[in-house]
């Protein structure tokens, strides 16, 4: 299931973070996937906005793996999406 407008804005801004290389990952990550975010992408996002700013840089950089209670699909799939290298168009 698609998230609401309302939804949306609350997660966007769940999603601010005091890293800057965090937040570029997240950025495109909207800008990718804005109109197509689900309930279960959400979960997974807000899993790892629980995260410190540096472990969750080493994961979107693929310096480790989730492990533990973040080893859940929902996690791994917004991962695998904020992974995704930038096209020469987003560069």
């Amino acid at each position: 299931m698609r998230l609401g407008e309302r939804e949306l804005s609350k997660l966007r801004w769940r999603c601010r973070r005091g890293l800057l290389e965090n937040d570029l990952f997240i950025e495109r990550f909207f800008r990718r996937h804005e109109e197509t975010i689900t309930t279960r992408q959400a979960e997974g996002l807000n899993t790892l906005m629980d995260l410190s700013d540096n472990d969750l840089l080493d994961l979107l950089l693929a310096r480790r793996e989730p492990q533990d209670e973040l080893d859940r699909p929902d996690v791994r799939e917004v991962l695998t999406l904020m992974r995704m290298p930038a096209t020469p168009e987003e560069r």
